[in-house]
């Protein structure tokens, strides 16, 4: 069994003891808050630490959970714990249906996401203090019969509460340890990269979104038994999702386990004022707490300890294992690329691997595309050319599905792409590089590579993955920076960390943007050898390049365009002399 999972059933086995010490109730009530706040801190990181999307909204599915168990067990005698299923699903399915409806919309990210959760809890109020549920007095849970799980009601509402904060502890490090977790840390840092990486960006907010909203409404339910009394006024405020914030940056987002260590130090902190009768300088004490953390500590108490353990261990070179053998990991990167292609159906040299017919794209009213055909043969460089504006980055926008065409069809491979989202054409084989690189910047250079051979064509296994990334960062020379963060290298390693990027998930086409803008002339000599040697092993390039003796060193054929139309192609020898395409670059002559 895991370490880690050991550990945290071992810790739940510990404390599910406690009911049996004799200790004062005192210490099992204590103990209750702080996994009631553990449980609604992990749940909203699974959504809002993990992908980004900052909900104000907990409050709600907490407190449909707690109506929901009231309604139920309160009003229509069901035994209690036949509630707690329902207390999750109820909010689960809330969340499904918003997240359905939001999450389609682009323009609902940020402030807006976290504004409209925020309204969905004064709604959901509303609704349920106007309805038979409620109707405005509320509903008693005092005639509700605890489950006798240990000597005393009190000792069984913590021991049911606790095994709500296991359930939720497990689930909170399985996510983030699995291909969710790490999809939903990329669509954190850059979501529009991540979909074009092949992230199921859709799919994957859906389902943390519903976790989180099902988790939090478990512990509502447990928690309606808890207070006896339930009432909109109560249930539904500000108060829940602010703290619940509060503990979750103070703990740390971007860990697994932050969110419970921020809930046992607020909810430790309060008691401490609390029982001094200074509850009022509490509060206030808590506040100061999370603009210092915010200030001075942006990773959270556990990150914050983490970065130091790392530091101390030399920058956790020691936490990875750099593959080993007889063979370089150039060399096996080559074989791992040749091998992958040679399970595919081989095609004939120049037989179109990519067509592009009648392809538009316009931008509220500029034609960036307009009605652009050509074709992409197997196995070869295709130079894509044009002036500034002329539609070169454009064009590979649609084609890989960062933008949505306007017009026309993309058939790959004889399949049809058009209408296909992003994650879909990634998988299809196809991959690209950003002409400003994008990399995922709380991501070390290795697991930048890794995230794109497990979300890429290749579709690899963790370890996998992680083999494979290695291969192609020694393949483009950035294996000593491994464990660095994008920031932390120059852009010479940026621009070659888009590369590995891209070949780590194995593409039948990679599309290059501009990889050799800003490079020094050495810089661009090693950067046209290393995309000769892509070429060798089987790949078919679209090269977007503005340098002419890289363009004229490495590609077989050339396509110009102007103005988002198609004037010129062939070779390129040839095309570069064609009077119209001089003009394009020049400007035509002020005398004939």
């Amino acid at each position: 069994m895991n370490k880690t999972i050991a550990g945290i059933l071992l810790a739940g086995v510990a404390l599910a003891c406690v009911p049996w010490l004799g200790l004062p109730p005192f210490y099992e009530s204590i103990l209750y808050l702080v996994c009631h706040w553990a449980v609604l801190a992990l749940s909203w990181n699974i959504l809002s630490g993990y992908s980004g999307y900052f909900s104000f909204g907990h409050g709600a599915f907490f407190g449909i959970g707690m109506y929901t168990t009231a309604a139920l067990a309160g009003k229509l005698d069901w035994p209690f714990l036949a509630t707690l299923p329902f207390a999750a699903l109820m909010p689960a399915l809330l969340g499904l249906g918003l997240g359905f409806v939001v999450f389609r919309v682009k323009a609902v990210r940020g402030e807006l996401f976290a504004l409209l959760t925020l309204a969905v809890t004064f709604v959901v109020a509303t609704v349920i203090l106007n309805s038979p549920v409620d109707g405005g007095p509320g509903v008693y849970l005092n005639a509700v019969e605890t489950p006798k799980l240990a000597p005393s009601p009190a000792s069984s509402i913590y021991l049911m509460i606790l095994v709500a904060t296991i359930v939720t502890v497990l689930v909170a490090y399985k996510v983030h340890a699995s291909k969710l977790g790490i999809g939903l840390f990329a669509i954190h840092d850059d979501e529009d990269v991540a979909e074009v990486m092949g992230v199921p960006t859709f799919r994957y907010k859906l389902v943390a979104f519903a976790i989180s909203c099902a988790l939090a409404g478990l512990a509502g339910g447990i928690h309606a038994l808890f207070v006896q009394y339930v009432t909109a006024g109560e249930t539904f405020n500000i108060t829940v999702p602010l703290t619940v914030v509060l503990m979750s940056v103070l703990g740390g987002t971007r860990h697994w386990a932050g969110p419970a260590v921020g809930a046992a130090a607020i909810t430790g902190l309060l008691y401490l004022f609390t029982a001094g009768d200074h509850a009022v300088a509490g509060k206030a004490a808590v506040g100061v707490i999370l603009v210092l953390v915010i200030l001075f500590m942006p990773n959270g108490i556990l990150g914050q300890v983490l970065k130091r353990k790392k530091a101390a261990a030399g920058g956790g070179q020691a936490e990875l294992a750099h593959p080993t053998g007889t063979t370089s990991p150039a060399e096996e990167a080559g074989r791992s690329a040749v091998s992958a292609r040679s399970a595919e159906p081989r095609r004939q040299p120049g037989v179109p691997l990519l067509e592009v017919r009648g392809l538009s794209k316009a931008f509220k009213g500029v034609q960036a595309l307009d009605k652009v055909s050509l074709q992409v043969r197997q196995g070869e460089i295709l130079g894509l050319l044009g002036p500034n504006g002329s539609g070169k980055s454009t064009f590979i926008n649609v084609v890989s599905g960062h933008y949505p065409m306007s017009g026309g069809e993309v058939v790959f491979d004889g399949r049809p792409l058009t209408g296909l989202p992003a994650h879909r054409i990634a998988h299809a084989g196809i991959a690209r590089t950003y002409q400003i690189p994008r990399p995922f910047k709380h991501m070390n250079v290795l697991r930048n590579v890794q995230m794109v051979a497990m979300f890429g064509c290749a579709s690899l296994d963790q370890k996998a993955a992680e083999r494979e990334a290695w291969k192609w960062l020694e393949f483009t020379g950035l294996q000593d920076r491994a464990l660095a963060l994008p920031d932390d290298i120059n852009l010479h390693q940026r621009k070659f960390l888009e590369l590995a990027r891209a070949l780590a998930a194995r593409p039948r086409l990679v599309l290059l943007d501009e990889v050799l803008s800003g490079l020094t002339p050495g810089e661009i000599n090693e950067a046209i050898e290393l995309i000769r040697r892509i070429r060798d092993q089987g790949s078919t390039i679209v090269f977007v390049e503005h340098v002419m003796r890289a363009v004229m060193a490495l590609t077989d054929r050339i396509v110009v365009l102007n103005h988002g139309k198609l004037i010129a192609q062939g070779e390129a020898n040839v095309v570069m002399q064609d009077a119209e395409v001089v003009n394009a670059y020049l400007g035509k002559p002020a005398y004939a």
